[in-house]
């Protein structure tokens, strides 16, 4: 299995944050967590993910199920209220969110709404329009909206050779979705863009 170098990869996050936080953001976090200088989470026990993946009936890809077991969830993730959930609290997106589902999806196909030349496009190449809505209806929710609509999906309708699901960031205005190979694609993405900066 692929080791994912999540701790130095949180750990610069956490700085980021930390150094370009103003005090009155600083004044809403409880002050344990300021002192710790971490706005991660501890790390989730083998247990906590199991009982997750029981719970979701799956099991959570490779790079996901190591990011829990370093932080189980984050805290404060950017300047808006987002945060990355706990394996106790994702759930797929359908659960919370039918009503987004309603009001996207296409009526049902044999088809892809995108076709793969299309859909399959990652980087800066990427037309973050090209997104298959369908995907919706199956995917895991891992963050809160943090109050403006986006949000962190896993899609296990995408899954590569090494078991990692495809990873969005997901705007429910557009809806439109930045599209990674995986969660951890996702996060390095995250962070060189300064996504996560208040």
């Amino acid at each position: 299995m692929t080791a994912f170098a999540w701790e130095p990869l949180l750990k610069a996050l956490n700085r980021k944050l930390l150094d370009r936080m103003d005090e009155e953001r600083k004044a809403e976090i409880p002050p344990e967590v300021l002192e710790s200088e971490w706005l991660g989470s501890p790390g989730a026990t083998e247990a906590q993910i199991a009982a997750a993946e029981a719970r979701l009936g799956t099991r959570l890809p490779p790079s996901y199920r190591q990011f829990l077991q370093v932080s189980n969830g984050w805290r404060y993730s950017n300047w808006t209220e987002f945060q990355l959930w706990s394996a106790e609290e994702i759930d797929w997106f359908c659960a919370r969110n039918q009503d987004w589902i309603d009001a996207w999806v296409p009526l049902s196909s044999d088809q892809p709404s995108v076709p793969d030349e299309e859909y399959f496009v990652y980087g800066p190449e990427q037309n973050c329009c090209n997104t298959r809505e369908e995907y919706l209806q199956t995917a895991l929710e891992i963050s809160s909206d943090g109050g403006d609509g986006d949000i962190y999906l896993l899609i296990p309708e995408v899954i590569n050779l090494e078991g990692e699901w495809e990873a969005w960031h997901f705007g429910s205005q557009s809806p439109d979705a930045n599209r990674y190979r995986s969660f951890y694609e996702l996060m390095q993405q995250a962070l060189e863009w300064g996504e996560f900066v208040y």
